[in-house]
Parts: structure tokens; C-alpha cells; sequence
């Protein structure tokens, strides 16, 4: 665009290697820029742009807030295929859902900063909020890589700025802009086992003219799974039997007559049932990387509707398309009716019911879980300036409309009421065919089942009557209108006084509506309920840039930047956070920089509004006597109030059982806003003795209160029987027992699992940047990239008067809480020829270790285990081709490093947040126009 513009006097100059460093890692994901003249010819002209956390738009690039970048060809250089890979590989990021979860996750894939959860990461697309889903985090699968120019990752909070949600950070992707011509795109690779294909393909065309500019594009990924079974270490089995189910086939039952467990001998005989000999082993039926398509189109553009004003406007649409895959169906807790024609005791002198029957369907396939998401982005507004006096003054106005439509199909469930059915009488009629019922009062459309035979027991027609596909839908829109000025009032002895000001409206509204069977609890699977709700809010902000000192001995730069916003919520009311940080040159190599700023998160629509549906945990009844709690006479006195017998054993094997029988988790409408601290300190050093030098060293320290989190059923059992009385009352009325449980009375059948405001988080710790762009010589060009975070403290507690969990260092089931995260690049380039080699360090992990599983601790003494820390490398290798193309070759962990065994994890024996297991090779090839 040709916009004149007035010039911009040069304030503090920055060396021209540092400002040529700044330049990709900080500038605005919507800087409007245009050259500017002026009849001074001293005067130096630079461009003002928005850097990620401010509104201000300036001249000096560097803030007082720690920025990481990553450009479009350092991204290229990784080989990956989706924004979710390329940033859960930094530093500063935790565990977020990604492709490796198989089981608890719907194909999404997030960010999760500091580790404090995805739902406190705010991601901004071109400086705009992206939509999110109905628990408040974004899906990175729905934003194509072919579109990025750069990823800016504001490493502080910034809810005083951007709102809600911006407690651990800020991920801002920045899409290409300014493109003229065409380039094509395609990658092909696979591991070394021959698996997990994975193949893209993208194609983009731009083109500016005087009056405006215009890019359009369109992307294709696929990427295939893996199964668990193809792996050593997920295959099942020992060392630690991560795919061991105590639900297997023949079926296993309770008899009344004693109320123990059997399973049926090839003579109708009663065997006593043996979890071990009786139980299957599920991991080679499940995915252990899912697989996904990915389709996307786009299209932004800008025309000068006046010299000083512009219309923007961007409309992306993305399909995703992704499965999970589990073992066949597991259908337990049912009666096998004394009439049925598979009860061994029907016709004889004792004809009884058989209780808590328990068998896995492999007649009836593997559970499929599969996704069709389908997100739409519009953004249009309009952008300029005016001048006031002899002030000018940036302004925007935009309308923003965001909306995901998804349907989920799932396979390998079971109607319970035909169940029931096929469980209940049965018998043969004249024509040998068995049949629902009774004589004279058939079931139609029913074939009985025999659930206590061997695999193979079940016909086919049994299976189809009894089976059904579950149709689900999600609906999340987010839509706002912003407006905001930015411009200098008034000139301080320092410098001009900016000012930042705007005012936005967001709404948020979102809905799942479960299968028909599953809203009414007669599927096989987890029942849930629907979920319908939104909010809407109105914000107002000021933010202000105060100079204090320039050009003075020990202080080259002394600035103050000032910001305030407050959020009124429809929901839980308003809310102020406020914000004050500082940058201080003493010499112009170094800058030394910090933050104090307020942050907050409203609660999510499934925070709030989410249907009560089934979970399945794992726990330790104090009730048990497996627990050993019991043998507290205060304990003991009372489980045998509420019903428990003294002998009562939770089952399930392990300290920590999982349930036999569904929680329910729901929503809270009574949630109010989470609260932050935010500080920061650091400096960033450049000197001139070595230029292509930056270095920067950041502490950080993020307290949260009034956090929302779900109390854990063991937090709450143990509450209920071991807590002060208090608590007692709050969280004994969440649990239910049943004293006339089939095989054990007073087994805990159901437990309220809902989000409360109690948690509280501190996290503490520094950021390392190292870059370093060496001379050239005569071997070619170097450039050291080195960032790393070294977490000193991550503590946990569950509400203000619970201890202190000291999680640093700590692995957790699904959860690692590293010390030290790193990534170290070496790139090398001479002509044509380039390669880059890379190296990902996660450092080690302690766990508890499982009794079962003593004799594999490190420290069997204090029954804990050491889970080693791992070093990732990759190579790539690339040609500049002189037809104006792109070849590159690379390999992905390179010496095949496999995960650390860890006795708590999930599933596959290592946690999700490691790779793979195997080499990834691929080949990349782009081509200009």
C-alpha cells in the first residue's frame, strides 16, 4: 500500500544487527506499514509496528516483555506438517493434546505453555482471537502451516492487553503477507517400520497492485496411524502390562450363591475367576498415533478504499477428518437372566440369576471413534489513520465471526435395553432357532447372547441386533467487534507520550448434542447429557508508553509502559487487571526489562454448561481393606455408618482400581474468573564487539488463585472419611454407595466430579535465548539457535488449606512436569546447500512407584523410579534447485531414541509427550513461480 505518511524521528538507535534480529521476532500480526517521506534529510525514517503484547504501534521493536519467534524457513527446517508439532516442541511448552492420544482425545491438538493447562495459552491469528472449542482451548489442527509467515510466543501474561485466557502466554501466528506470484508445496514420509505415512500438499498465489494486494490458497494433509501392537515398548505385556484388562471372554459372573466370582469351564463347571489367566491383553487393537486429513482453504486481501483508509479482510476454512481406535467393547455390570438359555443353571434343581457379568465383545470389532470438523474464520474491517494537529493517530474497526461444526460417528457400541433383552429369558422354538422371550411372548428383533462363552460364543446376528452407531454433534461460534487507537499525544523531555485505547465485544455460544441412546444412558459406551450454553462480554482497555531517560550516562533508555483493562462478563460480572513494566538501557548492548501484570481466565462453556456424563477413574476406597485406612477406628467407624462391611474389598486390581461402575462429571454455572499474578525480569544483551550476537535471560514467576479444577474421586473420598468435619459435610454428600451391590455391598457407585474455584498454581523459572549468526567464511555461513527453560518450582495445591505438591521434576499420569526443557539448532548454508541439524533435550522425571511393579523402580527403598532423561536429534539437508525450487531430505530423531518407561503412564508405557518410537524420514519439495 501507498499510504504517505509523516516521518518518524529515530529515537534511541538501535545497532542494525540487532533491529535486523527484532524485526522477525517481533513484529505485529497486524502491523500496517508503508514507507514514509519527509523534506528533513537527517531525519531517519522507521516504520511504527504493533509488537505481540502491546496495542502501541512503535519504531524500537524491543518490549519489555520476552518474545520467542520462530520464521517461516526455521519452521520448514523441522519437517512437520501441523502448527501443533512446531509448537509443542518449544521450550516453555507442557503437555497438550496432541495425535500420540489415542484414548481421551477427539483428533485436537493444543499448546499448552508452562504446563498450566491449554485453556490458560491464549493463540491469536494475526493479532485476533481463533476460535475455540467448548472447553476453552483452540484445535492448532485447524490452521494450515502453508499460511504461516511466523509464530511469535509472547512468554508472559498478558490478559491486560488481549483478555481472557492470557495467563501463561500468548502464541500469535502471523500469516503471510505481501506475496507476489505462486509457489507449490509437497511432502512424503514415513518411519522407518513402514508406518505412519504421511503425506502434504499445498499451493498459494498472491499478487499486489496499487490499490491493494490479495492471496489465495489451498492445503492437503494426511497423516496414517500407527498401532500400539507395532511397537516393542506399547505392544503390551510385561514390564508393566499397559494394555492388560481384567475383561476378557469366556465372560466372567458373580454367583449369589456365595457372591464370588466365576468364570464358566468347558464343563458348565464353576471356575473361580483369575484376573491374570482371565484377562486380555487390548494394546495391539489401539492406535498409537492416530491418523488425520486436513483440508484447507484461504483467502485474505486489502484494498485502499481512500489514501487513508483500507479495507482488510481474511476467510479461512479447514476440514478435519480424524479416528481413535480402541479394543472391542467391554460390556459388564449385567444379569444373566436364571431363564436365559446360556445359564448354566436353568433346568436345574437350583435355577438363579447370574450377577455382574463381565466379557469383552470381539465378535463385534474394535471401537472407532471418528471426527468431521469443520471450522470457518471471517475476519473484515477497516484500518487508516487521521491526523490531529500534528499528531497522527492509527485506528482499526473489524468484525470477527468464527464457527466449528463437528460430527462424530462412533462404532462398536451396544444398546443396553436390546442387551438387557438378549440377557434375559430366551429359548429354542420348533425350528431350533433361539429366540428373545418367552414362549408366546417373543422379542422381536433380538437374538439372545451368550456372554460366558469363549471368543467366537456371540453370532453375528446376535452382534447387529444388539448394535448401534452413535451420531454426536458439536456447534461452538465465537463472534466479536473491535475497535482501537493508537497514536503519540504529547512529547516528554524523553520522548512522545503513546497511547494505546479500544473497545471490544465478544460473544460466545456453543452446544453438544449427544446420540439419542447415549443422552438416555443405554449405550455401551459413556452416557452423556446435552450441553447447551454461551456468554457475552464488553471490554474496555488503556495502554500507555511514558520515556523517562534517553541518552544519558547509565541510561541510554528509560521507559515505563502503563496498561489497564476491564472485562464485564455476563456471567460471573466484572473485572480489572492492571499492568506495569520497564525497559532500562544503561549501555546500548544491554537492556534490562520486567513486568508485573494482573491476568485472568473466565470459566469455559463446558466449565459451566456441561452436560453430567459418565467417567471412569481410578481411586482407592478408604473403605477397602486393601487401603489400609481402614485401620483408623475414626475411618472404620465411618464405612461401617454408611453401610460397608469390615471385610469389604474395592475391586479391581492395583493400589488405585479403576471403577466398575460410571462417576458423573458435569458443569458448574456458579464458576466466577480465575485470577493471575505475572512477574518478570530479565535482560537482553547484543553486542557490538560480536555482531549476529543476541542473547536474552528471563525469571518468571505465575501465581494463579480461585483456579478452576475438578477435584479427583480420591481427593474426595478421602476428604469424605479423613477430613475435618467441614469437610465432610461439603464432600461426603458426592458420593453414593449401594449396600445391596451384587458381590460387594457398599461398593461407591457414583461420585459428583464438578469444577469448583479452589486451586491455586505457582510456577517459577527462566528463559535461555542464545542466537548467534556467525561471519561468513569460506565454509559457509553458521547460525546458532539455542533456547531452553529451566522450571525452579511448580507447585500445586487444591485449595488454600490443602498441602503443597511440589510437582517439579515430578511425572504424573499424562502429566511430566520437567526441569528443564531445550532445543539446540546448528544451521549451516554455502550456496545452494544447506543443512540443519537439531537436538531436543526433555531432562528426567521421577515417579511413584507401583507395588506391583517394585522390582522395576531405580530406588525400590523408597519406591520411586527414574524415568531418563532423552535427547532427540534431526537432521535435514536442502537444495536450492535453479529452476527456483526446494529439495529437502530429513530424518526425525535420527538414532531412534525411544521414550522412558514410566509405570504411571496412561497407556503404551510411555507418556504421550515423547515421540514415537522409530525414525521419521521424509522429502520435501517446493517449487516457485
Amino acid at each position: 500500500m501507498n499510504h504517505t505518511r509523516k516521518p518518524i524521528r529515530a529515537r534511541a538507535a538501535l545497532p542494525m544487527h540487532i533491529a535486523a534480529a527484532l524485526a522477525a521476532a517481533a513484529a505485529p500480526a497486524m502491523a500496517q506499514t508503508a514507507p514514509a517521506s519527509t523534506p528533513d534529510a537527517k531525519a531517519t525514517t522507521l516504520d511504527r509496528v504493533e509488537v505481540v503484547g502491546s496495542r502501541i504501534k512503535r519504531a524500537d521493536l524491543d518490549t519489555s516483555q520476552p518474545v520467542f519467534s520462530l520464521n517461516r524457513a526455521e519452521i520448514e527446517k523441522q519437517g512437520l506438517t501441523s502448527v501443533a508439532d512446531v509448537l509443542q516442541r518449544i521450550s516453555s511448552n507442557g503437555a497438550g493434546l496432541n495425535t500420540t492420544i489415542n484414548n481421551g482425545n477427539d483428533g485436537e491438538s493444543t499448546v499448552s505453555l508452562r504446563n498450566l493447562g491449554s485453556g490458560r495459552t491464549l493463540v491469536l491469528v494475526n493479532g485476533r482471537r481463533w476460535g475455540t472449542g467448548l472447553g476453552g482451548n483452540v484445535d492448532l489442527n485447524s490452521i494450515p502451516t502453508s499460511i504461516i509467515e511466523r509464530i511469535e510466543v509472547l512468554k508472559d501474561g498478558a490478559s491486560t492487553i488481549y483478555g481472557s485466557d492470557a495467563i501463561a502466554g500468548v502464541v500469535n501466528i502471523v500469516t503471510r503477507r505481501n506475496f507476489d506470484g505462486a509457489e507449490a508445496g509437497a511432502y512424503l514420509g514415513q518411519f522407518g517400520q513402514g508406518d505412519g505415512a504421511r503425506e502434504a500438499y499445498d499451493f498459494t498465489i498472491g499478487m499486489n497492485g496499487e490499490r491493494g494486494s490479495l492471496l489465495i490458497g489451498a492445503a492437503y494433509v494426511k497423516e496414517e496411524e500407527v498401532m500400539a501392537g507395532d511397537r516393542e515398548i506399547s505392544k503390551g505385556g510385561p514390564p508393566f502390562n499397559s494394555g492388560f484388562s481384567t475383561t476378557g471372554a469366556p465372560g466372567s459372573f458373580v454367583d449369589p450363591r456365595d457372591n464370588k466370582q466365576y468364570v464358566l469351564g468347558p464343563n458348565k463347571q464353576f471356575v473361580p475367576y483369575d484376573e491374570n489367566k482371565h484377562g486380555v491383553n487390548t494394546a495391539p487393537f489401539n492406535y498409537l498415533l492416530t491418523p488425520q486429513e486436513r483440508t484447507s482453504l484461504f483467502a485474505q486481501g486489502t484494498f485502499d478504499i481512500a489514501e487513508q483508509i483500507t479495507f482488510r479482510s481474511e476467510m479461512f476454512f479447514n476440514q478435519r477428518e480424524s479416528s481413535q481406535q480402541l479394543a472391542y467393547m467391554p460390556v459388564t455390570g449385567m444379569t444373566l437372566d436364571k431363564d436365559s438359555i446360556y445359564n448354566p443353571t436353568k433346568g436345574t434343581a437350583d435355577p438363579r440369576d447370574l450377577r455382574n457379568v463381565n466379557r469383552r465383545f470381539f465378535e463385534g470389532g474394535p471401537r472407532s471413534f471418528n471426527q468431521n470438523a469443520k471450522t470457518y474464520h471471517f475476519y473484515g474491517g477497516f484500518e487508516g489513520y487521521f491526523d490531529l494537529g500534528s499528531r497522527r493517530f492509527d485506528w482499526d474497526a473489524g468484525y470477527r465471526y468464527d464457527r466449528t461444526d463437528q460430527n462424530d460417528l462412533t462404532y462398536g457400541l451396544y444398546n443396553l435395553d436390546k442387551l438387557r433383552k438378549a440377557y434375559g429369558p430366551s429359548f429354542i422354538d420348533g425350528n431350533g432357532r433361539a429366540r428373545c422371550g418367552r414362549p408366546g411372548a417373543i422379542i422381536e428383533d433380538c437374538v439372545p447372547i451368550n456372554p460366558l462363552g469363549p471368543e467366537g460364543s456371540i453370532s453375528q446376528e446376535a452382534i447387529d441386533a444388539a448394535k448401534f452407531t452413535a451420531h454426536d454433534s458439536t456447534t461452538q461460534i465465537s463472534k466479536g467487534y473491535t475497535f482501537n487507537v493508537s497514536g503519540e499525544l504529547f512529547d516528554l523531555p524523553a520522548g512522545p507520550l503513546a497511547l494505546a485505547a479500544g473497545y471490544e465485544y465478544r460473544s460466545e455460544s456453543g452446544s453438544f448434542e449427544p446420540d439419542a441412546f447415549i443422552a438416555a444412558g443405554l449405550s455401551t459406551g459413556n452416557g452423556s447429557k446435552p450441553t447447551r450454553g454461551g456468554y457475552n462480554l464488553n471490554e474496555l482497555f488503556l495502554e500507555l508508553s511514558v520515556p523517562v531517560l534517553k541518552d544519558l550516562p547509565f541510561a541510554r533508555l528509560l521507559d515505563f509502559s502503563i496498561a489497564t483493562r476491564r472485562s464485564d462478563y455476563s456471567t460471573f460480572g466484572d473485572t480489572l487487571n492492571s499492568k506495569f513494566g520497564f525497559r532500562w538501557k544503561p549501555i546500548d548492548d544491554l537492556m534490562v526489562r520486567g513486568n508485573w501484570s494482573q491476568g485472568f481466565r473466565a470459566p469455559s462453556i463446558n466449565d459451566m454448561y456441561r452436560g453430567d456424563g459418565d467417567t471412569f477413574v481410578r481411586y482407592s476406597d478408604p473403605c477397602s481393606t486393601h487401603s489400609g485406612k481402614r485401620s483408623n477406628p475414626q475411618i472404620d467407624a465411618k464405612c461401617l455408618a454408611d453401610g460397608v462391611p469390615g471385610n469389604f474389598r474395592q475391586p479391581g486390581s492395583g493400589p488405585n482400581p479403576q471403577t466398575t461402575e460410571p462417576f458423573t462429571a458435569g458443569g458448574n454455572s456458579k464458576l466466577e474468573a480465575e485470577t493471575s499474578t505475572n512477574k518478570t525480569l530479565g535482560f537482553v544483551y547484543s553486542p557490538q564487539w560480536a555482531p549476529g550476537l543476541d542473547v536474552s535471560l528471563d525469571w518468571y514467576q505465575i501465581k494463579i488463585e480461585n483456579a478452576i479444577s475438578t477435584p479427583t474421586a480420591q481427593f474426595v473420598v478421602d476428604k469424605c472419611y479423613g477430613g475435618t468435619a467441614a469437610e465432610q459435610a461439603i464432600y461426603c454428600k458426592l458420593i453414593k454407595r449401594d449396600p445391596n451391590y451384587p458381590g460387594r455391598p457398599g461398593l461407591i457407585t457414583d461420585i459428583q466430579l464438578r469444577p469448583i474455584n479452589a486451586a491455586q498454581f505457582l510456577v517459577e523459572g527462566y528463559d535461555l535465548t542464545l542466537n548467534y549468526r556467525l561471519p561468513e567464511t569460506r565454509f559457509g555461513r553458521f547460525a546458532i539457535s539455542w533456547d531452553s527453560t529451566y522450571t525452579s518450582r511448580w507447585d500445586y495445591q487444591v485449595d488454600s488449606k490443602s498441602p503443597v505438591e511440589h510437582r517439579n521434576g515430578i511425572y504424573l499420569q499424562s502429566d511430566p512436569y520437567w526441569r528443564i526443557r531445550s532445543n539446540l539448532s546448528l544451521d549451516w548454508s554455502r550456496g545452494d546447500f544447506g543443512a540443519t541439524w537439531a537436538l531436543r533435550y526433555k531432562s528426567g522425571l521421577t515417579e511413584e512407584c507401583k507395588p506391583d511393579f517394585k522390582q522395576y523402580c531405580s530406588d525400590p527403598g523408597k519406591m520411586k523410579n527414574q524415568l531418563a532423561s532423552t535427547t532427540y536429534h534431526d537432521l535435514q539437508v536442502r537444495y536450492n534447485a535453479p529452476w527456483n525450487a526446494t529439495v529437502a531430505l530429513g530424518v526425525n530423531n535420527l538414532f531412534a531414541k525411544e521414550p522412558p518407561l514410566a509405570q504411571n503412564a496412561f497407556a503404551n508405557n510411555f507418556d504421550y509427550q515423547y515421540d514415537i518410537p522409530g525414525r521419521f524420514f521424509y522429502l520435501k519439495y517446493r517449487q516457485r513461480f
